[in-house]
């Protein structure tokens, strides 16, 4: 279980960090490229965005990320392919995150047949609440991948949005706190050294996408394993 890894890993290093991948941008080769020098990097975790036409969390630099990868001719089976290389390459969970109608339109049981075959161990789809994910949800426990939900706050917002690491996350965290015994992970506005310091002991999981990304549109793959390293040192 994904809970086992986090809880023993935050022991040894107090916070851990989740990456950001969106598969097959710019290609699929770059693709595999980035995940190999985040991991050497240091982080923890890292998610695989499956791309989807209309990625309703997501900003402008994840949009334009997932229309490149569609637009490039990236399609599921490609991510599923992808997903089983780096699993088998580098020794960190991954995890699948993509939206409902792509799990939809596959069907749950092959979703998750498939993911487990790939060696994912979690899924992160925002726009299927846990009221409504029952079958999902089942589907994802028979095949052994820990479904992740999320925790949305009073604000609006979406992924690379500046986040106001202030007094008034510090409630809603600890509202998050008492809801679940489950560790926490926090993204959206994840950018710097400091906003990763500041979220020590309350998540157990940073989660930075967006900034990577801008990195990566300007400086290459070295800066943002550079990025990465920064936000440890």
């Amino acid at each position: 279980m994904l809970e086992n890894y986090i809880w023993q890993r935050t022991k040894e290093k107090g916070i851990l960090l989740m990456a950001h991948v969106v598969v097959g941008y710019p290609d699929l080769q770059q693709s595999f490229e980035l995940v190999r020098a985040i991991v050497t990097a240091g982080v923890d975790l890292m998610e695989l965005q499956i791309p989807f036409s209309e990625p309703i969390a997501d900003g402008p630099v994840i949009l334009k990320a997932n229309q490149s990868a569609l637009g490039a001719g990236v399609r599921v089976e490609d991510c599923f392919n992808f997903a089983r290389q780096v699993t088998e390459a580098f020794d960190i969970p991954f995890l699948f995150m993509t939206y409902y109608n792509i799990v939809f339109k596959r069907g749950e049981a092959r979703f998750f047949a498939e993911s487990q075959k790939a060696g994912i161990r979690g899924t992160i789809v925002p726009d299927i609440p846990p009221e409504e994910g029952g079958s999902y949800v089942a589907e994802a426990g028979a095949h052994g991948i820990d479904p992740v939900f999320i925790f949305s706050p009073a604000r609006k917002g979406i992924t690379g949005a500046k986040t106001t690491f202030s007094s008034d996350m510090d409630r809603f965290l600890g509202r998050c706190r008492k809801a679940t015994r489950l560790p926490l992970a926090l993204g959206f506005g994840v950018s710097r050294r400091e906003d990763v310091d500041f979220l020590k002991g309350k998540v157990e999981i940073a989660v930075v996408g967006s900034q990577a990304l801008r990195l990566l549109n300007t400086d290459g793959v070295r800066a943002v394993g550079d990025f990465f390293r920064s936000l440890r040192s």
